[in-house]
């Protein structure tokens, strides 16, 4: 090994760039888990082309910029919400497809964390539509 490839080596070895391909890997899997949800949860699905129509409304609706983020920050967390249902029901899955009480009740909880945010969401909304 030259001189020249042991310096390269050692520069790699930085913190900042084991950071950047952590970022960078990190990114890949979020990428690839929000790719995994769409592809496989229906609900996710149609909270997606919700949020799709929803989004470009806030200019309309909105009468200044808090009211805008909060109607952002509604459709965010019911998208983050989806997903952490979404997970949290594949893993209950992966244990077993058997009937079990405790993989019942963390399932409709889950579902009413959802049912939750859904509604939070809808308030808020219609709130700032009718005001």
């Amino acid at each position: 090994m030259s001189e020249l490839d042991f310096d390269n080596k050692q520069q790699d070895q930085r913190p900042s760039s084991i950071a950047r391909r952590r970022l960078i890997e990190a990114t890949k899997n979020s990428i690839a888990g929000l790719a995994s949800c769409f592809k496989h949860e229906e609900a996710f699905r149609i909270q997606v082309c919700i949020a799709i129509i929803a989004l470009p409304s806030i200019y309309w609706v909105a009468d200044n910029v808090m009211e805008g983020l909060l109607l952002f920050f509604v459709i965010a967390l019911l998208l983050i919400t989806e997903l952490l249902n979404s997970a949290l029901e594949a893993t209950v899955d992966r244990i077993g497809l058997n009937y079990h009480e405790l993989s019942e009740r963390a399932k409709d909880i889950a579902s009413a964390a959802v049912f939750c945010a859904i509604v939070l969401a809808a308030v808020t909304w219609l709130t700032l539509i009718i005001t």
